[in-house]
Parts: C-alpha cells; sequence; structure tokens
C-alpha cells in the first residue's frame, strides 16, 4: 500500500515486524518493566543500549540549561528508541520517560551493530524503519511552526491513536496528563483542557477525568480544515 497522508499524518501499511526481527536474530535482550512516569533513562546518561517498545509508550524529551522541557516525540508498541548510540553517540542528548506502564527491551549496542552487519536485508528494514520515525519528528516541528494549538492537540491526539502506524487505529489512547500534552502541542494546560473540553462537546473525543480518552474518527476533521 502507498503511503496516504492527512496534514504531515502519514497512514501506511506496516513494512517491518521489529518483534519478529529481534526474535528471528536470536538477540540477548533484557526484558524491563517500567510505570507510569518512570524514568528509562536521562539527558546526559551512558549510551549502552538500543531500546524497543513492546508494550506501552514512551516520551522522548530534550530539558535545556534553564530547565525548559520539550516533547521530542511520544512513542508506542513497535518502535525502537536510543538508536543514537550506534552512530557513535556517547551520552543521550534527552530523556526517556514511560508515559504508561511499559515493557521495554534493551539490546546491547555492539550486539546490535553485529547484527545490522551480519543481515543485511534486516538491516535495510531497520534503516527504512527509522527514517519513518525521523521523517514523523520532522512533521511534528513543521506542526509546531504553523499549525495553531487547537490542529496542534488534534494531530497529538491521533497520534497517540496510533493513525499513521497501524492500518486500524486504536480507538482508545495511553492515558496521558494534560500537562504531558501541553509540553507535546507547546501551549499551556489551560488551553489543552479548554480544546479537550470542545473536542467533547463536538463528539470528537470521549473524555471523563481520570478514565482514558477514545478518539472518534471525525477528529481527523480538525487537522483537514484549512
Amino acid at each position: 500500500m502507498e503511503p496516504r497522508k492527512f496534514d504531515g499524518v502519514s497512514v501506511r501499511t506496516p513494512v517491518f515486524n521489529a518483534q519478529a526481527f529481534l526474535d528471528s536474530a536470536g538477540i540477548a535482550k533484557t526484558i524491563a518493566e517500567y510505570g507510569r512516569e518512570e524514568t528509562i533513562f536521562t539527558q546526559g546518561d551512558v549510551c549502552k543500549h538500543v531500546m524497543y517498545i513492546q508494550t506501552g509508550g514512551v516520551k522522548l524529551s530534550v530539558r535545556s540549561e534553564n530547565g525548559r522541557e520539550a516533547v521530542v516525540a511520544m512513542l508506542g508498541p513497535g518502535d525502537f528508541f536510543g538508536e543514537g548510540c550506534l552512530a557513535g553517540q556517547p551520552i543521550r542528548i534527552g530523556s526517556a520517560t514511560a508515559i504508561t506502564p511499559s515493557v521495554i527491551l534493551l539490546i546491547d549496542k555492539a550486539k546490535m551493530v553485529r547484527l545490522l552487519h551480519k543481515q543485511h536485508a534486516m538491516s535495510d528494514r531497520f534503516i527504512s524503519h527509522m527514517l519513518s520515525r525521523n521523517i514523523r519528528i520532522e512533521e511534528d516541528l513543521i506542526d509546531q511552526l504553523f499549525n495553531s494549538s487547537e490542529k496542534r492537540l488534534a494531530r497529538a491526539l491521533l497520534l497517540l491513536a496510533r493513525y499513521g502506524k497501524l492500518d486500524k487505529p486504536v480507538r482508545v489512547v495511553p492515558k496521558v496528563s494534560q500537562a504531558t500534552l501541553a509540553e507535546m502541542v507547546g501551549t499551556t494546560r489551560s488551553r489543552v483542557n479548554f480544546f479537550l473540553n470542545k473536542f467533547k462537546r463536538l463528539g470528537f473525543i470521549e473524555y471523563e477525568s481520570d478514565l482514558p480518552l477514545k478518539i472518534n474518527s471525525s477528529l481527523l476533521s480538525v487537522v483537514l480544515h484549512d
């Protein structure tokens, strides 16, 4: 299936089953479990592993010298992260935090390098997989620069629901705080609350305090509207 896009959100059939890749390769992995809001690694930590999300969700962020934090990406099952170590990155340039209870596979960077050198077909797929994620991050940046906060929030919710990642997106998204959504969108928590209530009133989402948020396909109208 050829990729299709709606305002920067690519919709395509997955071409790389990362879990099958890792299982078939027989590479040794460490399995780690993280609770909601638990730190996986911190900016400045030594790079030792490539990581793969088996279940759950992960927030990648960076913090400036004056303490201001910006969310770089929100990842879900099937995504790799921490791959900078493969390119010789000595320390983490950002932090990774579990946004929901998560199971993460940690793969030693030396073993991952040997695997990618040995299995060229799999290496090509891995590179394609990572390039697709980098394109997503670029689209996020463009979204921040040119779209309204309301449109950015709608797109963030759709991406959390895995639009652009799966043929059939999930309807219930991981529970994410309004503060985290505000960091993702680049606005205030009060504005996020205002737009969530607006989306709820219009029937785009089903949203109650302390309950998972449900996305209706009609939310697409927000990002498609000029």
